[in-house]
């Protein structure tokens, strides 16, 4: 009997349907965090008569045909990459992307990491890095006598020394994009890395074309939203109950058969 296998199968997909969903909803105040969606595909069909065949030697063919689906599989599970409401903070230190982009972060095995989260802060050489300490390129040493540090729109930094009446230029952030930011590899720590999915990264000045401005004194929130994935939390374990009630019937339907005399 194909019945419990098949609803074995979606009892698997609404399983991981209700992990994402939990996932979004435990990274509600993760700053930057992009929702994540689940994607779902029927697997293969037993064909027993096929659609389109002769029906007979005049040349009629069977309209319609017998196909049966043996379940549901995973096909995805899609990164929403909309854009966060801005919450501020008033931190000087405090970046938030307004549009397309990602900070570029050097981790430490080499290679470069991306990422929404502008939660930065100064190292004990004067370096801005990620709360996990990795540097944030572009960006020279602060010095030990600055009195403020100022971000602008197009991702200059300066620094206001108190022995200088002229802000002193520290560099310049550039923001990456990429064709197809779904296909990203997410590392955690907010971290997210280029892929053969993801396209090669074009980077760029904050503020040109196809790249988002930043906003200093502000965080981006996660754009998770909280009634949307409360009620796909509702419709993803009916789907279960539903599944497992299949489950029963074609176990109680076997039971029936092992009894007759």
């Amino acid at each position: 009997m194909l019945a419990m296998n098949i609803a074995a199968t979606g009892m698997l997909a609404q399983q991981l349907n209700v992990e994402v969903i939990s996932n979004n909803i435990a990274n509600l105040s993760t700053t930057g965090f992009k929702r994540q969606r689940a994607e779902f595909q029927d697997l293969l069909y037993q064909t027993t008569r096929r659609p389109g065949v002769d029906s007979s030697d005049q040349g009629t063919l069977v309209p319609v045909g017998v196909q049966v689906g043996i379940g549901v599989k995973t096909a995805a599970v899609y990164r929403i990459n909309e854009q966060g409401s801005l919450n501020q903070t008033s931190n000087s230190l405090d970046l938030a992307i307004q549009g397309l982009g990602y900070f570029q972060v050097d981790l430490p095995d080499g290679t470069t990491g991306y990422t929404r989260a502008g939660s930065m802060q100064l190292s004990a050489t004067g370096q801005m890095v990620t709360a996990d300490g990795y540097v944030v390129p572009g960006v020279a040493t602060v010095p030990t006598d600055t009195t403020a540090i100022t971000v602008n729109a197009n991702g200059q930094v300066f620094a206001t020394i108190a022995s200088s009446a002229t802000p002193t230029n520290l560099g310049q952030l550039q923001l990456a994009v990429f064709p197809n930011d779904a296909g990203l590899q997410q590392l955690g720590n907010n971290l997210v890395k280029q892929t053969d999915a993801s396209g090669a990264p074009q980077t760029g000045n904050p503020g040109s074309t196809g790249i988002g401005t930043i906003q200093q004194g502000f965080l981006e929130t996660s754009n998770v939203n909280v009634v949307s994935e409360i009620t796909n939390l509702i419709s993803a374990q009916r789907a279960y109950e539903m599944n497992s009630k299949v489950v029963q019937a074609a176990n109680e339907m076997s039971q029936t058969i092992t009894n007759l005399r």
